[in-house]
């Protein structure tokens, strides 16, 4: 696997840490992201990588850890593939994605 797995725990030891240095990530729909989001996250939908891949080594840092989420995991995992295919080391797929996070970590979080 060309990237890590890391849980909503762990995400959110990582969030509440104010010296962290990565990127974050969310590959959901705009109207997703209206439900339910976690703040600090860049958000590229998977359905517009069209529009955003072209230019991703100037929207992200290649060498910069990069945590990716999506509702369950399964996109955020496609998009840690891409990611790694164009020369990205330091993936990390939230595992159970926000859906995960609304019901371990903050249940203040909307589910959908």
């Amino acid at each position: 696997m060309s990237f890590h797995e890391i849980t909503v725990t762990e995400l959110a030891e990582k969030l509440a840490d104010p010296d962290r240095c990565c990127q974050l990530v969310d590959v959901r729909e705009p109207q997703e992201l209206a439900i339910a989001s976690i703040p600090g996250f860049t958000n590229l939908p998977l359905s517009e990588h069209s529009q955003w891949s072209i230019n991703i080594q100037q929207q992200l840092q290649p060498t910069v850890e990069t945590i990716v989420l999506c509702h369950h995991g399964m996109r955020s995992a496609q998009m840690c593939g891409w990611l790694a295919s164009q020369g990205f080391t330091d993936l990390y797929n939230v595992i159970g994605g926000i859906a995960a996070y609304s019901q371990i970590v903050d249940p203040s979080i909307p589910k959908y």
